[in-house]
């Protein structure tokens, strides 16, 4: 078995997953994909939110009954973010996963909170992962400075890394596929 992480910002298009099963077509062993797609830390999103809006005056509430309530207010408010960005996540990940299985290849995955690449470094770890394919929008100022995921997985992670932009969706009806 030849295991292929595959780290993408958003979900596979059917045109990416193609790509990257052609990629492999020619491999000498089976090829099982495992895909990882991050996800946003909401209790942070909504807590820098919040800071921006109010300004520093609303974690700086003097009286220490309101300051309680609204510390518990962004708790239940970041509880339901996260719950909601995991569950498009995961969705995410269903459908791409799921795209990577209609050619006929094997094909797993998970959604991930962590930094991607520390993630990957673990996922490789745990299967035996032998190569990266780093799937993005293209992000000039971060690939020219070398801090883009693929340039990280290449100085991290050991194995060969492979950055492919992603592919132009035609329609938003092919994320239903």
């Amino acid at each position: 078995m030849y295991d292929v992480m595959i780290l993408v910002e958003e979900e596979l298009s059917v045109a990416d997953a193609e790509q990257i099963v052609q990629l492999f077509a020619d491999a000498p062993d089976r090829v099982k994909f495992h895909v990882v797609i991050p996800c946003e830390d909401a209790k942070t999103q909504v807590e820098t939110s919040l800071a921006d809006l109010a300004g520093s005056d609303l974690f700086g509430i003097t009286t220490q009954r309101y300051a309680v309530r609204a510390d518990d207010e962004v708790h239940v408010a970041a509880e339901e973010a996260q719950r909601a960005v995991d569950a498009e996540a995961t969705e995410a990940l269903n459908r791409s996963v799921g795209r990577l299985r209609s050619f006929d290849r094997e094909a797993e995955g998970l959604i991930t909170r962590r930094h991607p690449i520390d993630e990957l470094a673990d996922y490789i770890e745990r299967v035996n992962g032998q190569e990266v394919v780093v799937l993005t929008r293209p992000h000039v100022i971060a690939e020219l400075l070398h801090v883009d995921w693929s340039a990280q997985a290449r100085r991290h992670l050991g194995v060969p890394v492979l950055h492919l932009l992603e592919q132009h969706r035609d329609s938003i009806s092919e994320r239903t596929t």
